[in-house]
């Protein structure tokens, strides 16, 4: 009996616990597949974050196209107007030179009828009638050399008349030329500026897609190009006013590291791959700075644009290098001549900079920044 017992017992253990193995196999089945959902769910969420990021990546590289597009569309119509305000005086000048050569055609016209009429006045009276008409060989002499006077008179009258009838005729075909040159280049602005504003536009709506963060770079780095641009415009006319002393500048092209210690910190490229134009230098602030080559001073003080405090020194080769985030001590002012290797400013961390360092820019003629033409260069290759 005990042992019918005992083995009904297991029987009833063994069942009870091939249910418990059943329910755990079915529970741990179930959290893995749980666990492979989650997975799933993770791995699909990473997914639409990495699409995500790859379309605001995009996003932003299609407003710098865009932006580098407009400063292309911006610099031809520029240019256009350089051409149109050319034409338009060259048309003013030749519209002068145009009343001068029929004023002048009016009155040789008229000296010439009046000599006509004289002549017409004095009945048949012809050059040989006036060279015979005297008594002597002397009378005949004075005769013959007044006859030659008129003679040579009414052709130069005559020459006078046909050269300014030629003149004037150019000067017409050159005003109608010139006058359909303003044409073509009014349609080409209006397409230029219709192209310009569509750009515009489009970069708008890309810009409307950012997040708040990008939104803020962006409108930051539309300011600093402004700003770029009006210092560039006003280095421009530095240079122009201190022509001579560029002129007299020695050099042979090649730089000098502008400190004597520091490591370069970040070169053409960040390492993000965002585009910079320029060696950093780390330093700490106070580091003393020296001109990379003998140059003329353009700047030195404090720039909107970035760069905080700096300097730019004009080189006689069409090159520009630019020294920035200093901390507001100068040793030079503009309009100085300074000599390669002399003390210029001591670095900092102003302007829009993340630490202390020296940003150290090299820019060749037309000292374009940003979009086409882009005129940065890498300092490595002068030093």
């Amino acid at each position: 009996m005990k042992k019918k017992f005992v083995c009904a017992l297991l029987l009833v253990i063994i069942i009870i616990s091939s249910n418990i193995v059943s329910t755990l196999a079915a529970t741990k089945s179930e959290l893995k597949e749980q666990q492979s959902q989650i997975s799933g769910e993770i791995e699909n969420t990473e997914n639409e974050i990495a699409e995500v990021k790859k379309e605001i990546s995009q996003t932003m590289e299609q407003i710098q196209s865009l932006t580098s597009e407009i400063a292309g569309y911006e610099a031809e119509i520029e240019k256009l107007d350089g051409q149109l305000a050319d034409l338009e005086e060259s048309i003013l000048e030749t519209q002068q030179k145009l009343e001068e050569a029929e004023k002048k055609y009016i009155e040789q016209e008229e000296n010439l009828e009046a000599r006509i009429v004289a002549q017409y006045e004095a009945g048949e009276t012809t050059y040989l009638d006036v060279l015979l008409g005297g008594g002597s060989l002397w009378d005949m002499i004075s005769n013959w050399q007044m006859v030659s006077d008129i003679a040579e008179m009414d052709n130069r009258l005559l020459e006078k008349i046909e050269q300014n009838r030629i003149e004037i005729e150019e000067a017409k075909k050159s005003l109608e030329t010139n006058k359909e040159q303003v044409e073509v280049i009014k349609t080409n602005k209006e397409a230029t500026a219709k192209t310009l504003k569509n750009s515009q536009a489009t970069k708008e709506q890309y810009a409307s897609k950012l997040s708040e963060d990008e939104k803020a770079l962006n409108e930051e780095l539309e300011l600093l190009k402004a700003e770029n641009k009006k210092i560039t415009n006003e280095l421009q006319a530095l240079e122009n006013k201190y022509s001579d002393k560029i002129a007299n500048l020695g050099g042979n092209g090649t730089l000098q590291r502008p400190v004597k210690s520091g490591v370069i910190t970040a070169t053409m490229y960040y390492s993000s791959g965002i585009y910079h134009g320029a060696l950093d230098y780390g330093i700490p602030i106070g580091t003393e700075v020296y001109a990379a080559a003998e140059g003329v001073v353009l700047a030195a003080g404090w720039s909107n644009s970035g760069y905080g405090n700096y300097v730019c020194l004009q080189h006689s080769n069409g090159m520009r290098t630019y020294y920035a985030h200093g901390n507001g001590k100068f040793y030079v002012e503009v309009g100085d001549v300074v000599a390669r290797g002399e003390l210029i400013m001591l670095s900092g961390n102003s302007g829009r900079s993340t630490g202390p360092h020296l940003h150290f820019e090299v820019r060749v003629s037309p000292y374009n920044w940003f979009g086409p033409g882009d005129s940065r260069r890498d300092p490595r290759n002068y030093l």
